[in-house]
């Protein structure tokens, strides 16, 4: 099968997918799409208007009723075939994503295997979940009709795997809209799922007014958005002005709190691989770690020597361990706030520099002593930087930890069963403390402050937050 079409420079020419079809109208024009390890165009995606988007949400409402008279079993079956096409082409799929926003190949594969399980899950969850609701007596699940699901750029493939499966086998039907940095995988995941009926998923490609126009469209009856703050409140008024159930999963600036009693090196490893994965374009990165006075020492010397460990290259190389930044916006966003911190006084212990030569890439980076106000200890950095700041005591990290606009996710690490307590309070939308353990089976996720709004669950549990109940009182012979 082919995924998508290419010439003979190898050009990537994305399509939008609507109504069970490849469609390529470019009212808004047609715009490239840059491999960040190179600056060079690696393809290009038609940029969509409203009235693409006009048509893309009429064939989701019109196939809307037919997908839920299928019912859950039949709706399984398909999401579960569809699920298997999409397993069929992972590597392909993390082909693109490297190309289109430099994630190293087999990192990118992991994650696309990992998020296709999510959507098997839901499939199988369906049958449990429905007829639940029948023996309870008179609880019943109705879909809220065309999802509107908007999608960032640092992980293409798994921000729509891992909710289509769920909001597909609650019964609605849905319209992606994928991030313009990065639409080239998820424009491939529409022939993938041509198992399933014309119009239940379309993929449109654009750019911000797309996204706008899909989210004001009356026939939506629900929005999940993944993205900026800024853009996150605009989604989150225009929906709350048709009062549309919006769930908003936003920015993050995530604490890592280590106490003096820990396994120095340990933490060091947790920390690393926390701030670096995915050159920390990821809004559960740690980007602050408040360690205790008595270790800090060591834990900057191992910290700082591990920055060797991840070699920086292009995603395609299997070598690379931290592809680059998406884009020279990015790239000079967090060399800013690295810039500013060190002009505030902070030492820039390792890193810290623009890499030469091609592409946007930025190495493994500590900074120590940034001032607590600084940009880079407040605002979202969306890189490879890790900002430490050195604490008199565990508590006083958590106090810190718990400052600021953002609470997506916290972490500590501690021996001390009264710290434990103390860490519990970490005010964010999940805590993992020593690493995470057993907790809670599919648990309920829901952002604190400016990083989100809405409880929602990943995979199964998902089919709650996209269905809508409503009771059914039955009385007696009348």
């Amino acid at each position: 099968m082919t995924l998508v079409a290419t010439d003979e420079d190898h050009l990537v020419h994305a399509r939008h997918w609507v109504n069970g079809s490849t469609d390529s109208s470019a009212p808004g024009g047609v715009r490239p799409v840059i491999d960040p390890s190179t600056g060079m165009a690696t393809g290009d995606f038609p940029v969509a208007d409203s009235d693409v988007v006009d048509r893309a949400v009429r064939a989701a409402a019109a196939a809307a009723p037919g997908w839920w008279a299928l019912g859950w079993e039949e709706r399984g079956r398909l999401l579960l075939e569809a699920a298997d096409r999409i397993a069929a082409a992972a590597s392909d799929l993390a082909a693109l994503e490297s190309r289109e926003m430099g994630k190293p190949v087999a990192m990118a594969r992991e994650d696309i295997e990992g998020s296709i399980e999510v959507v098997r899950d839901s499939a199988r969850a369906a049958e449990s979940f429905f007829t639940a609701d029948r023996a309870a007596g008179g609880l019943r699940r109705h879909p809220y009709g065309v999802a509107a699901l908007i999608t960032p750029w640092n992980y293409p493939i798994c921000q729509v795997t891992d909710f289509l499966g769920s909001i597909l086998a609650a019964g609605n039907t849905v319209v992606v809209k994928p991030s313009e940095k990065a639409p080239l995988a998820v424009a491939a995941l529409g022939p993938l799922l041509e198992c399933l009926p014309p119009g239940v998923v379309s993929i449109v490609l654009g750019d911000g007014t797309a996204g706008a126009a899909l989210v004001e469209h009356p026939l939506v009856g629900l929005v999940h958005f993944t993205g900026s703050v800024a853009t996150g409140r605009k989604v989150g008024a225009s929906a709350g002005a048709r009062l549309v159930p919006c769930f908003l999963e936003l920015g993050g600036k995530d604490a890592l709190v280590v106490d003096r009693d820990v396994d120095v090196t340990a933490a060091a490893e947790i920390a690393a691989e926390g701030g670096w994965v995915n050159t920390g374009q990821l809004c559960t990165s740690v980007e602050r770690v408040y360690v205790h006075t008595d270790v800090a020492e060591e834990f900057l010397f191992e910290l700082t020597r591990r920055a060797a460990d991840w070699r920086v290259g292009a995603g395609s190389d299997p070598e690379s361990r931290m592809g680059p930044l998406v884009d020279a916006a990015q790239r000079d966003h967090v060399h800013r706030q690295v810039s500013q911190a060190r002009l505030a006084g902070a030492d820039v212990i390792v890193g810290g520099e623009p890499l030469p030569g091609p592409g946007f890439f930025y190495p493994p980076t500590v900074v120590v002593g940034a001032p607590d106000d600084s940009s880079l200890m407040t605002e979202e950095t969306f890189g490879p930087v890790i900002a430490v700041r050195v604490v008199e005591s565990f508590e006083e990290g958590v106090r810190l930890a718990n400052t600021g606009a953002y609470g997506l996710t916290a972490a500590a690490l501690t021996n001390d069963p009264d710290h434990i307590e103390i860490a519990a309070g970490l005010d964010a939308g999940a805590v993992t403390i020593n690493g995470g353990g057993d907790g809670p089976q599919d648990a309920p996720f829901e952002p604190a402050r400016d990083s989100g709004l809405g409880r929602v669950r990943f995979g199964p549990g998902a089919l709650d937050s996209f269905t809508r109940p409503y009771v059914v009182s039955i009385g007696g012979s009348v």
